[in-house]
């Protein structure tokens, strides 16, 4: 074995094992996270850089034993990074129009409520929640009638 042959088993071990790595942590945001929308970000993430490290190993590996530059995982981790990101995204589209009509779970307290979704009531937080207020609670407008 020379030292190339060594160099590239050795590059392509690692990327492997790092496209292993990175699938599993992938894999663990899916299964760790408790929502919809907060596990949607882990595993494309995951899925395409850990296809993309495996891919690159394939290159080094079958581009050193063919002797030529081979383009194949390129066109496929090219389709992944354009498909990826837009499957998660109208994923995420279909919960929220899904969650509109009907809120799925009750979030816990430190992450938002049902989707806050624009609607024709337009107004504003601080006017809502004054109203919910006692008159007592309410802070008086500074004179400016001087």
């Amino acid at each position: 074995m020379t030292s190339l042959e060594l160099i590239i088993s050795i590059a392509a071990a690692v990327l492997i094992v790092l496209s292993g790595m990175i699938t599993f942590t992938g894999t663990l945001g899916l299964v760790r996270l408790r929502h919809f929308y907060s596990r949607m970000h882990a595993p494309t993430l995951g899925n395409t850089l850990g296809v993309f490290c495996m891919l690159l190993a394939l290159m080094l590996v079958f581009g050193f034993v063919h002797k030529k530059f081979i383009i194949h995982p390129l066109i496929i981790t090219a389709l992944l990074i354009i498909t990826s990101p837009v499957t998660a995204i109208l994923l995420m589209r279909a919960g929220i129009k899904r969650e509109r009509h009907e809120p799925l779970t009750i979030y816990a307290p430190d992450e938002p409520g049902t989707m806050d979704l624009p609607t024709k009531d337009t107004r504003l937080i601080t006017e809502s929640t004054q109203e919910t207020m006692s008159p007592t609670d309410h802070p008086r407008p500074e004179d400016t009638s001087s």
